[in-house]
C-alpha cells in the first residue's frame, strides 16, 4: 500500500522522537582513520571477512568527534525471527550480542513495506513519494527500466562525503541504474554519494535462481504466453484451411496473424524468459562482472571497499540459498539457515572491528528493509505477534523491523527504546555525527509525537477470506479494487493492542474524535509540503528497454564470469 500509506503517513504510525534518536549521545571520538575494507562473500555476502587498515590521515580537529559507521540491513526479515525480539528456536547469539551491548529499538518503523519505497527513505530521510515513488506498481521489476532514485536526491551518503568520509555500498541496491541510455547510471549507487560499489544492482529474486519459479509479472506472462500460443494456432489453422481448400482466406490475413504471433511470443520471450540474463547481474561500480550470476559461484568474493559502510544484504529474500556449512543447521529449514548464516556474519563483522580496536570508533546498526514475506510460507519470515507482512501497507508486520544501534562507550548497553522510531531516523542521526548539515525539506525528520495511537485509512483485501495474507495473489495490491477504505479509519492503540485486532470506538477510546481530528490535521499539513516530482515507478519507467540492459559483452549477448572467486581471508 505504498503510495497512498505513505500520503497518509499515519498509516505507519505517529512517528516520535525525529532527528537524533539518542540525544545525549558524547560524540567525542580520537582521530579516526580511513579505512580499506576487504569483503569476502560466501554466497550472497553472507560469509563476510572484513579487513580493516589505515590509509590515511585525516587531520582537521573536528573529526575527533566523528565515528565511523557500518549500516546492515537485511532483506525481508520478520522480527520475530531474532532471538532479542522473542524467537527462541533460531539461533542468532551475535545479532542478540549487538543488541545486548548496545541500544535496542522495540518500535522500529520501515517507511513502507516493500524494498524500492522503503530503501528509498532510508536512503535519503524522507517519504519515497518525495521522490517520485507513488505508484500502484510499487517497486522496480526490470533492471533496464528508467525508473529509480532521482539523481538530483539527497542521500546521507552524499552528506558524508562532502564530510570527508570514504564511503560504499556491498550488497543489494534496487533503485534504478540508467535514465537514457546504457551507461548513464543517473541512479546508480555512484552517482548517490557511494564511492564504491559492490553487489546486485537489481536484487535477488525467483528468477535469479533455475528451477524456483517466477517472480516478475507472473499473469502477464501467463497471458502474453497464451496470446501467443492461440495466434498461432490461429495462423496454422487458417494456411492448413487454405491449402486444403476449406477456405478461401488472403494470404494477407495469414500472414498478420504469423506476423501478431511472432511478435507476442518475442514480447514473452525476450524480457521473461531472458529475465535471469537481464536482471540478475553482479556490477563492481560501474562495471557488469558476471552476468548472469551463478549462486553456486558465490562462495568467495572480495574486493577492497570503503567506510562508512552499507551492507545490504541479499539475505533472506527468496530464493534462498546458503554456504555448505549452514545447510540444514537451523530448526527452520532453508529459511532458519538463512537467518543464521546473517546472524554468523554480523558476528565476524563484530570480532573483526573488535580486533582491530575500531569498536569505540564505529556505530554499527542492523535491520530489515521492512517485515517478513508471510504469504512465503515456510521460506518466508515471521513478524511475531504483529498482523500482516511484507506489502501490507501500514498493518504493523510489515513495517516494524528489528533496529539495533551499537557504540561502546557513548550508548547504554542493554538499553531499550520502546517510542516510535523509523529507519528514516538513521538519516539525520548519522549526518548529525559525522558533523554534517540536514537539509531543511527533511520533513519526515524532525517530528516529535510521544502519542503512540495507529490510524488505518484503508487495508488490503485478504485472500481468501479470513486469512492474514493474500495467498491467492502471492502478496497483496495497495490499490482499488484491492483494498477496503475505511470510514472512519480505523484507529488502534498500540501499548494495549500491538497486534491491532481490536479497533478503537468512541465507547473503548473516549479521546478517538481528537485523535481522528488530529490526524486529518497532519494529513492537510503533510499534503501541503508535498511538491510535484516526476514519476519513478509508472509503467513507461519501470518496463524492460533494451538500450537501458547493462550488459557485459556485445547486446544481446551479454554474458560473462566474475574471474576472481578466489577468498583472501583476513586473519
Amino acid at each position: 500500500m505504498t503510495a497512498a500509506t505513505e500520503t497518509n503517513k499515519f498509516n505507519a504510525g505517529w512517528r516520535s522522537g525525529r532527528g537524533e534518536r539518542f540525544g545525549g549521545v558524547d560524540k567525542g571520538l580520537s582521530d579516526w582513520l580511513g579505512l580499506l575494507i576487504q569483503l569476502c562473500l560466501c554466497r550472497f555476502f553472507a560469509g563476510l571477512l572484513v579487513l580493516l587498515q589505515s590509509s590515511s590521515y585525516v587531520t582537521r580537529a573536528d573529526h575527533d568527534s566523528r565515528p565511523n559507521f557500518v549500516l546492515m540491513m537485511v532483506d525481508d526479515l520478520g522480527i520475530g525471527d531474532i532471538g532479542c525480539y522473542g524467537n527462541d528456536t533460531i539461533s542468532t547469539p551475535n545479532i542478540d550480542g549487538l543488541a545486548a551491548d548496545g541500544v535496542r529499538l522495540t518500535q522500529h518503523l520501515a517507511a513502507a513495506p516493500l524494498c524500492t519505497p522503503s530503501r528509498t527513505a532510508f536512503m535519503t530521510g524522507r517519504y519515497a513519494l518525495r521522490a517520485g515513488e507513488t505508484s500502484s506498481i510499487q517497486v522496480i521489476l526490470f533492471l533496464a527500466g528508467s525508473g529509480g532514485l532521482l539523481p538530483n536526491e539527497t542521500t546521507f551518503a552524499k552528506l558524508l562525503q562532502k564530510q570527508g568520509y570514504t564511503t560504499g555500498i556491498v550488497g543489494k541496491w534496487h533503485l534504478g541504474v540508467n535514465c537514457e541510455s546504457r551507461n548513464d547510471h543517473c541512479h546508480h549507487p555512484n552517482n548517490h554519494g557511494f564511492d564504491f560499489f559492490y553487489g546486485l544492482p537489481f536484487t535477488n529474486f525467483n528468477d535469479c535462481k533455475p528451477g524456483a519459479g517466477k517472480g516478475v509479472l507472473v499473469d502477464v506472462q501467463e497471458t502474453l504466453w497464451q496470446i501467443s500460443v492461440l495466434l498461432t494456432l490461429a495462423s496454422l489453422t487458417l494456411l492448413a484451411a487454405r491449402a486444403s481448400g476449406l477456405l478461401r482466406v488472403s494470404w494477407t490475413l495469414v500472414a498478420f496473424l504469423a506476423a501478431m504471433s511472432l511478435l507476442s511470443f518475442a514480447a514473452w520471450f525476450v524480457p521473461f524468459e531472458l529475465l535471469r540474463t537481464w536482471n540478475c547481474i553482479i556490477m563492481r561500480n560501474g562495471e557488469v562482472v558476471e552476468q548472469p550470476l551463478k549462486l553456486e559461484t558465490l562462495n568467495a568474493r572480495h574486493k577492497d571497499g570503503p567506510f562508512l559502510l552499507f551492507l545490504s544484504l541479499a539475505h533472506v529474500h527468496t530464493p534462498l540459498f546458503v554456504s555448505e556449512g549452514f545447510t540444514g543447521k537451523s530448526k527452520h529449514g532453508l529459511y532458519g539457515d538463512n537467518v543464521e548464516e546473517v546472524d554468523w556474519m554480523v558476528g565476524r563483522m563484530m570480532e573483526t572491528i573488535a580486533r582491530l580496536g575500531l569498536s569505540e570508533k564505529t556505530m554499527m546498526y542492523f535491520t530489515s528493509d521492512h517485515g517478513g514475506h508471510i504469504e512465503e510460507g515456510p521460506k518466508g519470515g515471521w513478524n511475531g505477534i504483529y498482523r500482516g507482512g511484507k506489502a501490507m501497507g501500514g498493518w504493523e508486520g510489515g513495517i516494524r523491523v528489528p533496529g539495533i544501534f551499537r557504540w561502546p562507550g557513548r550508548l547504554n548497553p542493554g538499553r531499550e527504546v520502546a517510542e516510535p522510531t523509523s529507519l528514516m531516523d538513521v538519516f539525520p542521526t548519522v549526518v548529525k555525527l559525522a558533523g554534517g548539515a540536514l537539509p531543511e525539506d527533511r520533513y519526515n525528520t524532525t517530528r516529535q509525537h510521544l502519542s503512540i495511537f495507529k490510524v488505518h485509512f484503508f487495508t488490503p483485501n485478504f485472500s481468501p477470506a479470513g486469512a492474514v495474507g493474500c495467498y491467492h495473489t502471492g502478496v497483496c495490491m495497495c490499490h482499488r479494487p484491492f483494498v477496503t477504505y475505511h470510514n472512519p479509519p480505523l484507529v488502534f492503540e498500540l501499548s494495549r493492542d500491538p497486534s491491532e485486532s481490536r479497533p478503537l470506538s468512541p465507547d473503548t477510546e473516549p479521546r478517538l474524535a481528537e485523535v481522528l481530528e488530529r490526524v486529518k490535521r497532519a494529513v492537510t499539513e503533510h499534503r501541503r509540503t508535498l511538491a510535484p516530482v516526476e514519476k519513478q515507478l509508472t509503467w513507461t519507467k519501470v518496463l524492460w528497454k533494451p538500450w537501458l540492459q547493462p550488459c557485459c559483452g556485445t547486446f544481446p549477448f551479454c554474458s560473462c564470469e566474475e574471474s576472481n572467486h578466489t577468498s583472501a581471508a583476513a586473519e
